[in-house]
Order: C-alpha cells, then structure tokens, then sequence
C-alpha cells in the first residue's frame, strides 16, 4: 500500500470536528455508573501452567451490565508489591489465548490483565472465552455493525464499559500500587486503550498502537478494508440508515475520548496504514488533551506498525513514567 492519506505537514496539524453527540459525557457517566451499580464478585484461579517467572490467574470480572468477562492475570514470581499494572486490550477478532503470549509487560515487572474481547476470539491468534450475551438487529458478520440502529444497543458500548471495568479491577488489586496503572493495546486494542484514557482519571500512562475508532466517518469513507468495511457494506443496503449509524459511532469516536483523557500518552502511525489511515490516527492524536504525548511514525509500515522495536520503546516510555511516581 503506498502513501495515500494526506501528506504529512497537512497531518501534524489535522484537527478535524467530529461529530460529537451533545450528550456524550451524560451518555458516558451514567453507562458506567450503571455497570458499576450492578457489583459482582471478581474470580480468581491459580492457572497451572508452563511459565516460572510470571504467576498466572485465570479471572472473571463483571463488565457491562455484570457480564462476565474473562481475562488472564500476570504477576511478576519474586517482585515485591505494590507494583505497577497495565491492563491491555486486544486486536479485533483475536481473544486472550493463552498466557505465554503476553510476556513482554510482565517480564518489564508489571502486574498485567490482558482483557477478553466480548464476542471476540474466533478469527485469529489462540481463541477467546468471552460470551457477548446481547442480541442485536441486522448487522454484518463480524462486530462493527451489532446494535449499531441505536448508541445503547452497541456493540461498543458494552466493550469499552468492560475496558474500564478491568482498571477497577487492578486498581483493587493488593499487589498493584493503584497510582502507577496504565493502559496499552494496538489497534482495536488501540482503541480500546484511548477510550480508558478518555474515561478513566490517574492513569501513569496510554500506550496506543495503530489505533483503530478514530474519526469514524472519515475512516469509513477512505478505507473499504476490514473492519471499517463492514460498516460501509451495511450501508450499501441499508441506504437510508447513514445518519442513525454515524450517530451512533459518534459515541464510539476515539477523538472525543482523546479531548477528554490527561494521561501520559505514546502513540504510533503507520503512513502506509490501510486498516488505520494516518489521518485518523493523528485526528486522534493532535486532539490529545494531555501535554506529555508523543507519536512514533512509521513510513513504510502497513498496520504492523513498528513491530517487535516499538514493542521495546513501549516499555521504555512506560518505564521512565511508572518508575517517577514510584513510592
């Protein structure tokens, strides 16, 4: 894919109006105030498994509406707490399979939840555990379009209710230091991280890789690949219904939530991005209301971003923060 977005002086200056419901932070508050009311009990099982260095849990935590949710609990063996903690969100499609394949944070001496994605984990990687019990009216096959009629019906709705729920979570953990979480995903989990960012207050810090959800008509407009095709596909037939969608993914908008988040943030480009555009990613990033950000941009890269070597300066970034306000 070459470049094909905007060049890049247009980019680093790029701060579009999105279209933002009047009642987004009502809309916001009282979703989570509502998932929260609901209470329930987190689970936690020692998981058995191959790994020495790193003690694992599986754990089940009520989300949206107490729906369980299943994640994967990583601790440092022979760290001494209270600990940092990062809580990371994953690709679209992909589930938390299995607990080797998310060591990086841990062996960095972070406690880490790596969080299910509801309805998700079936399309790649090692499989998911996450019902999504909540129907939903036409949509096309994939999760871009479930409930996506009306804002409390969306599918989104529910994932990123769960996201923050799994920062309470390790924020009630004994062994975490409650003022050093952060958030970290690529792409969906992306996503996923800046919405926290926008809705969670104290975060240490944002680790956001190609996201994806940011300046959502745009995005669907210039792209026809996955997963911002499958909306366009629903409108293809359902050609009356575009301003009852862009209404509902209005809610959803990674740069409302970027306006709304102060946490220290690190995000990542690629120019060649056809899953990402470019522009979504710096309308998201340019629209960051918190001071300590930066972007690493990759010219040459499709959606694998910076790969393995951003995956280094990650914890490198995240280091220099947590390490600050260690006690």
């Amino acid at each position: 894919m070459p470049l094909y977005d905007m060049p890049l002086p247009e980019l680093l200056t790029y701060r579009p109006q999105v279209e933002e419901p009047p009642d987004f932070d009502d809309f916001w508050s009282e979703t989570l105030a509502e998932s929260r009311a609901v209470g329930g009990e987190v689970e936690r099982v020692r998981h058995d498994g191959v790994l020495r260095t790193v003690d694992v849990e599986d754990v089940v935590f009520p989300g949206f509406g107490g729906d369980p949710v299943h994640a994967w609990l990583l601790t440092p063996t022979h760290a001494s707490g209270p600990l940092p903690a990062v809580v990371g969100y994953l690709g679209y499609g992909a589930g938390r399979g299995r607990p080797h394949e998310h060591l990086r944070w841990p062996s960095a001496g972070y406690v880490t939840l790596v969080m299910d994605t509801r309805g998700q984990g079936a399309a790649w990687g090692t499989g998911g555990d996450t019902a999504d019990p909540v129907g939903s009216g036409p949509a096309v096959p994939g999760s871009m379009t479930r409930g996506i009629g009306d804002p409390r019906d969306y599918y989104y709705r529910r994932v990123l209710t769960d996201a923050v729920r799994a920062v309470d979570v390790v924020r009630d953990l004994p062994q975490v230091d409650r003022s050093r979480v952060a958030v970290a995903g690529g792409s969906q989990g992306g996503g996923i991280a800046l919405a926290a960012a926008g809705l969670v207050d104290g975060l240490v810090g944002a680790v956001i890789d190609v996201p994806f959800l940011c300046h959502l008509r745009r995005a669907v407009s210039i792209t026809s690949t996955d997963p911002y095709g499958e909306v366009r596909r629903y409108l293809a037939v359902h050609r009356d219904s575009a301003d009852r969608v862009f209404r509902t993914l209005s809610y959803i908008d990674g740069v409302s939530f970027a306006a709304r988040a102060s946490a220290p943030a690190l995000f990542s480009v690629a120019m060649m991005d056809p899953v990402c555009p470019p522009s979504t990613v710096y309308a998201a990033f340019n629209a960051y209301a918190g001071t300590d950000k930066e972007i690493a941009r990759f010219d040459f890269n499709e959606h694998e971003g910076g790969g393995a070597a951003h995956d280094e300066a990650q914890v490198r970034w995240l280091n220099a923060r947590a390490d600050s306000l260690r006690g």
